[in-house]
């Protein structure tokens, strides 16, 4: 067959790919043309289509939902509102990030289980998983609900500001748990290759959490207070929904989970505790690593006043919406690269891995093109016209370019995080955070004189616009340069089901 004759097949294949779902139609299609110039293979390409696509789709309607919060918000109350929420953020999730942890460590623990089909330790990684993320996460949640003024106050003392964080920061803690155990059981459905169930069970909630803001924020007039209430509404919604479906319930346009868990005992297995913390530990700390650094990054900005809190926190929340991609394809990758490790296959799984970093690279520059092109009517949504304006849409702009190195740090961590190799995504986060983005931030508002350089002066927004590129760019760096390496394939020995330990 011609190749005249071959390309009108592949259009209609995607032109009905696209319009039955347009992100496996679009991820589908990068794969296919990468495929065909011999970067990826299609087979590869395809099965991490299959278990991508509706995680993205989760993310996009997740974050979705986080970026409708803050225009709701701010079409009400204006860019102190804004600015509030987005103070409060990194505490209400303080304890997300460790149940984040714990869930990335549930991931690979599946995964590895489910390729080598010892199917009858499942139950018992998710009952661990549980018990140990409600011992991290419920001592955080009672201190944000009881001390909230204080905490807000450690970072801002404007008074809009304060107030707004604060509220926001009372009613989010209450719900911090459920979106604790609702990562559980997500990562522990695509560890099976079951994305799709926790597509929908995620997604209805972020659809919930959308219709419950609409009628809390406008309807009742609640404010800061009913974003947070609709977020934790939201969050009991999917967690009730999880637990229907692994207590072996027949869940709405799903159907039965393939994984159950039983109620009955056994709950403890030391074996597996301890590879489960040894996991998680490392993926723990770089999550705590970002959280902990927005602190003192916010106390910075905080210094120009809340109309540039306010933009660089709609620049996180864009870049955030942006960085989906990486919620189907950095699991995929944790998921299929665990698989064949579980199998023993390490040539297969660094094939794997090696493909989905480049279609993720692929995917984040048509992204970043297109958001870069319409940054201002995107900033125009959150904010008035006028300077505001102007500040937000560089601060988008900035955050579109930064996102691309996200994606690579994303794809790169993927294996890392399969194999039990998370130490080096926590290294590349605590270096770019603390080494490079923090002080760029503070070199923003002070001068800094550095012995036979002389004096620094401040780079006033310029720093910030560096902060936003630092803390994406150095850990890509770090973390790539490790999966390049494949000793991540040595450290996996230590953590496959029935393995002997690695020298």
């Amino acid at each position: 067959m011609s190749r005249s004759a071959r390309i009108p097949r592949a259009v209609v294949r995607f032109l009905s790919r696209v319009l039955r779902n347009p992100v496996e139609g679009v991820l589908w299609y990068v794969g296919m043309l990468l495929a065909r110039a011999g970067y990826v293979d299609a087979h590869r390409a395809e099965r991490t289509t299959e278990l991508a696509w509706p995680r993205i789709v989760t993310g996009i309607a997740r974050m979705s939902k986080s970026v409708a919060d803050l225009a709701m918000v701010g079409a009400v109350l204006g860019s102190g509102a804004v600015a509030g929420i987005g103070l409060a953020t990194p505490f209400a999730y303080l304890a997300g990030t460790l149940g984040g942890g714990i869930a990335g460590g549930t991931i690979a623990l599946v995964s590895q289980r489910f390729g080598a089909e010892q199917y009858g330790e499942l139950d018992l990684v998710v009952k661990q998983s549980v018990w140990v993320t409600l011992l991290l996460t419920l001592p955080l949640t009672v201190v944000f609900f009881l001390f909230p003024h204080e905490l807000i106050g450690l970072i801002a003392t404007d008074p809009v500001m304060h107030t707004h964080g604060a509220t926001y920061l009372q009613v989010m803690s209450v719900g911090t748990i459920f979106i604790d155990l609702n990562l559980i059981g997500s990562r522990t459905l695509v560890g099976v290759d079951d994305s799709y169930a926790a597509m929908i069970v995620r997604g209805s909630g972020a659809v919930a959490n959308i219709a419950f803001n609409a009628v809390f924020i406008f309807g009742l007039g609640w404010g800061v207070a009913g974003a947070a209430l609709g977020s934790v509404l939201a969050n009991v919604l999917v967690t009730g929904l999880f637990v229907y479906g692994f207590l072996g319930g027949r869940v709405p346009f799903v159907g039965r989970f393939p994984v159950t868990v039983s109620l009955a005992g056994p709950y403890f297995d030391r074996s597996l505790t301890r590879d489960l913390v040894e996991i998680s530990t490392p993926i723990i700390f770089t999550n705590l690593t970002w959280s902990t650094a927005q602190f003192p990054l916010l106390a910075i900005i905080a210094v120009f006043g809340p109309e540039v809190v306010a933009a660089f926190i709609v620049a996180q929340r864009v870049r955030g919406l942006m960085d989906t991609p990486n919620w189907g394809l950095n699991l995929a990758s944790s998921s299929l690269v665990g698989q064949e490790l579980g199998k023993g296959d390490e040539l297969e799984a660094g094939a794997y891995g090696d493909d989905i970093l480049r279609i993720t690279l692929v995917v984040y520059l048509v992204i970043a093109a297109a958001v870069f092109s319409f940054a201002e009517p995107i900033a125009a949504v959150f904010v008035e016209p006028g300077d505001s304006l102007a500040l937000t849409t560089v601060f988008v702009q900035v955050a579109t370019i930064s996102v691309i190195f996200n994606g690579l740090n994303g794809a790169a961590s993927g294996p890392l995080n399969a194999s039990g190799d998370t130490r080096w995504p926590l290294y590349g986060r605590l270096l770019g955070l603390y080494g490079f983005a923090l002080p760029a931030a503070f070199l923003g508002t002070t001068a800094v004189t550095i012995p036979f350089l002389g004096t620094i002066p401040a780079l006033g927004i310029a720093g910030l616009y560096a902060a936003l590129m630092l803390e994406t760019v150095v850990p890509a760096a770090v973390v790539y340069y490790r999966f390049s390496t494949d000793r991540w394939k040595v450290v996996s020995r230590s953590y496959r089901p029935e393995a002997p330990a690695a020298d």
